[in-house]
């Protein structure tokens, strides 16, 4: 068994017995115990009541945090014309057609979020199997296929967050990092959480938000109270 360097213990031994705690609480003693040499990303994670793999029990929406992630988030938009230059002009990291499909077919993904126009979804589509499960393909349901390519860029660089659940119900994202002031980082978690809970499907069935963690980069998981999350 490998042997846990002595910030790891220490970590551990502060987290112990740490259980639904309330999210200043969380936040607190994640920012307390976060000690590495860069700025640690805080991660929340949701089990929710649902099983994806119905199509009446996905959960997925967009939340733009009011205090952004902290993060610089490289955006691709799939466009022509007025459009391809609209998105430049926005400020999108990259912009093509059929040289940016062949791009990411060849295995180069270089973006963190992805645009498109509705023209453009037939080549896009061909992408599927390589966007999807990294959940970056253009869907019109939130909002990165659009004609409004200005606005989907500018949301993508503001702070919007894209949330999908997983296979077992889980929702996860990043919402902002250490260096970030406390309640603001507290206003951000409930943001989300008040996004995933107006997102529930109509086919969702029993307790909805089963259990609330939260995390940063290297640091132990910690729950937090649905209640306190909720901001009930």
């Amino acid at each position: 068994m490998a042997k846990l360097g002595k910030r790891t213990r220490a970590a551990r031994e502060a987290f112990a017995g740490k259980e639904d705690i309330t999210v200043e609480e969380a936040v607190a003693l994640i920012k307390g115990n976060a000690n590495a040499k860069f700025d640690e990303s805080i991660e929340i994670a949701m089990n929710l009541g649902v099983d994806p793999r119905h199509a009446d029990q996905m959960v997925r929406g967009t939340v733009t945090l009011p205090n952004g992630t902290g993060k610089s988030v490289r955006v691709a938009v799939f466009a022509r014309g007025a459009k391809a230059e609209e998105a430049q002009a926005a400020g999108a990291d990259i912009v093509g057609a059929e040289d940016l499909m062949e791009t990411v077919q060849g295995g180069t993904i270089e973006f963190d979020r992805c645009i498109a126009t509705p023209d453009m979804m037939p080549v896009v589509g061909r992408l599927g199997k390589v966007l999807g499960p990294r959940n970056l393909m253009p869907n019109p349901k939130v909002g990165t296929v659009t004609m409004d390519v200005k606005e989907a860029v500018e949301a993508a660089k503001g702070g919007q967050v894209t949330f999908r659940a997983e296979k077992a119900g889980v929702v996860h994202a990043g919402i902002g990092k250490v260096s970030f002031d406390a309640d603001k980082l507290a206003e951000n978690i409930r943001a989300f959480v008040d996004a995933v809970s107006k997102a529930k499907p109509a086919g969702a069935k029993g307790a909805y938000m089963k259990r609330v963690s939260l995390s940063s980069t290297m640091g132990p998981g910690v729950s937090v109270s649905v209640d306190s999350a909720t901001g009930n």
